[in-house]
């Protein structure tokens, strides 16, 4: 049977962790001093005189280095559980893990082919 006062608690902890964010960003609004001038539109605060355009434009192959990075390590991280339960699993889920690794050894090397983890 489906009773939703078991749920209760979730949803006074999904209120209040709604509601401390919100009160936060409403009460450093109300007391945060406002002081718009040219040192404060300007790029950068540090007391040092900002020389060219702030806005610089980076290449491509910085983010297509940390995006591999960000995928493969996310990945490895979903080998941790296989390895702590592989006696109890059995050899379905080895066979299962194994084919995940051959993917993830097909994209480092697509990855490697199209040049995406070269640095220079």
């Amino acid at each position: 049977m489906f009773l939703l006062y078991d749920y209760d608690i979730f949803w006074a902890f999904l209120m209040i962790s709604s509601l401390i964010p919100i009160l936060a960003f409403l009460i450093s609004g109300i007391l945060a001093p406002i002081s718009k001038g040219p040192e404060k539109l300007s790029s950068y605060e540090s007391g040092i005189e900002p020389m060219g355009d702030a806005w610089l434009q980076f290449r491509i192959r910085y983010y297509m280095f940390a995006l591999v990075f960000v995928v493969f390590d996310v990945e490895t991280v979903f080998l941790y559980p296989w390895a702590m339960g592989f006696d109890i699993l059995g050899v379905s889920v080895f066979i299962e893990a194994l084919i995940f690794v051959l993917i993830l050894i097909v994209g480092s090397v697509y990855a490697w082919r199209k040049g995406a983890l070269e640095w220079s």
